[in-house]
């Protein structure tokens, strides 16, 4: 679930997880999560390696006791499965719109904050010295050597007064994203946006322990490669994020300027305009550093937090929400909407969450996914003479090398994969051209296509200038210039090995059979054909 810290979909800001009453001055945040689907909505999950749900039920028992004693508050709901869902948060009662019905401390909860995060602990168990290696990880490496250290050398939390193995116990052991797919399998999803994003993933975590590692043989000796995928896996499904990283509400700076206020006036050592401007000075450097700083230096905190785990995502009309509590120095789950019948799921939103990234790193897709994407290549790929065909126009000279200058082609193929690009979930380093479900397809590529199949007229009116192609600039130009783009779009479809109908009817026979499907067979399946169903949409409006 990483998961926005909005303070939390990973922290104020981090939320969309939901939230439940929580003060004015709570932050909201964003996305976490467990590899599980929702019964709320048509997802498809993978299944965890290591058994099923009813072995991870068994350790859960412990996990739920424990999460009341080390003071969790959770009422109103349970953590359990249907037959079509896996772990979950049930309602157990009627739950009225605004009820708080999980409430964690700080203190229980797994942080980090990049660019730079600070561990004591961390540093002097796996980097004594060498610190700078922690502090200059990527937010999921440091999550994941964290999740390493309480799971396997010390559980103990770094306050010291709880045990947060029954936790650790309860995460899943094995996932089955694509990333541990065969060649195969990823072969059969039908979409190569999403074999360079896997590849970059596996490039980055590889890259990022090999780094940590060759520097530091204490870090080498206690995490091996295994162990830190694991963690890496659990913290991108799990961590909420968002782009704050203040502290919460501390009463103690302002009692003290109380009682200096106090004091001051009592002995006559000042105005009492002169005590309000020293006690302005606090209250503004307190608000600086916990609301404002944060923001200028763009700070962003990823945080597991453990019972709010478990809600699953639905990609719209979410049931809950997550938030960070600035005067009680925690986190909440917090009923949305009209509120949730007894019996139903608690979802939250990760997120807007494509089928790309839900499958990379959460393990399901989303049927109808109303953020779903669908990257094409690049223009410079399209079949120029199919597109001249379409709309009954030629490209005309200087119209390609303008294009390109300008850097609305895209790149070259064969470019090599950056480890420097953004945690993208949804590779796209060669510039290939996006359409969404919900605005359809990038407004710089309808200019791209109005300068492409312009005429010489139009052309020398616009002044050989891409810029002037921003907006429409005749009927006869605009029609053109969707035709081709249409075309673009048929020529993608047609490439495909199945239509949809195929995939349709298979994934029938699919789920008609009572054994022997694979799990990641069934959900390539499923992914292809939401693409596919995406681009005939696509088609169709344009």
């Amino acid at each position: 679930m990483t998961p926005t810290l909005l303070i939390l979909p990973t922290i104020i800001s981090l939320a969309t997880h939901g939230a439940a009453a929580f003060t004015p001055s709570s932050r909201i945040l964003r996305v976490p999560s467990a590899v599980r689907p929702s019964s709320a909505s048509p997802l498809l999950a993978v299944k965890t390696s290591d058994g099923s749900t009813t072995s991870r039920l068994k350790r859960i028992k412990s996990f739920t006791e424990w999460a009341k004693e080390s003071g969790i508050n959770y009422a109103g709901i349970e953590l359990s499965s249907t037959d079509k869902s896996g772990l979950g948060l049930y309602a157990t009662q009627p739950l009225s719109p605004n009820a708080i019905l999980i409430q964690v401390p700080t203190k229980l909860t797994l942080s980090v904050e990049s660019p730079k995060d600070y561990n004591k602990v961390m540093e002097q168990t796996f980097f004594p010295s060498n610190p700078k290696l922690y502090r200059n990880a990527s937010w999921w490496a440091c999550l994941s050597i964290q999740l390493n250290y309480y799971d396997k050398i010390n559980p103990t939390s770094q306050q010291g007064t709880t045990s947060l193995q029954p936790w650790m116990d309860s995460l899943p052991r094995v996932y089955d994203t694509p990333l541990h797919w065969e060649p195969s399998t990823l072969h059969d999803l039908h979409y190569p946006p999403i074999l360079e994003a896997i590849s970059l993933q596996k490039s980055k975590w590889k890259h990022q322990y090999d780094t940590l590692a060759s520097q530091s043989p204490e870090f080498a000796t206690q995490i091996p490669y295994p162990d830190f995928v694991w963690g890496c896996e659990t913290a991108r499904s799990r961590a909420f994020s968002g782009a704050y990283s203040g502290s919460a509400f501390n009463p103690i700076p302002y009692a003290t300027v109380a009682v200096l206020v106090a004091t001051y006036l009592a002995l006559g050592m000042g105005t009492v305009e002169q005590a309000a401007n020293g006690a302005a000075l606090v209250v503004c450097g307190t608000i600086l550093k916990d609301f404002v700083l944060p923001k200028l230096l763009k700070v962003q905190k990823y945080v597991i937090c453990p019972l709010i785990d478990m809600a699953n995502h639905v990609g719209v009309d979410a049931g809950g929400n997550v938030a960070f509590e600035y005067f009680s120095d925690g986190f909440s789950l917090s009923v949305l909407g009209s509120g949730v019948d007894m019996g139903s799921e608690v979802c939250i939103q990760y997120g807007p969450r494509n089928n790309d990234q839900l499958l990379q790193y959460y393990g399901f897709v989303e049927k109808d996914n109303v953020h779903d994407i669908y990257i094409l290549p690049p223009i410079r790929q399209w079949d120029i003479g199919a597109l001249e065909v379409a709309c009954g126009r030629k490209v005309g000279p200087g119209r390609l090398e303008k294009l390109d200058r300008a850097g609305l082609l895209g790149r070259e193929s064969n470019i090599q994969l950056s480890d420097s690009s953004s945690d993208g979930d949804a590779a796209n380093e060669i510039g290939g051209v996006v359409l969404t479900r919900a605005t359809g397809i990038d407004p710089a590529v309808i200019q791209a296509m109005r300068a492409l199949v312009s005429s010489d007229e139009e052309w020398e009116n616009a002044g050989e200038a891409i810029g002037n192609f921003a907006t429409q600039v005749s009927p006869e130009n605009e029609r053109a210039a969707r035709l081709a783009i249409k075309r673009a779009m048929e020529l993608e479809l047609e490439s495909k090995p199945t239509t949809v109908e195929e995939d349709e009817n298979l994934l029938q026979i699919m789920n008609a059979k009572s054994g022997g499907v694979e799990m990641e067979e069934l959900l390539a399946v499923m992914f292809r054909l939401e693409k596919k169903k995406l681009l005939k949409e696509a088609i169709r409006k344009m």
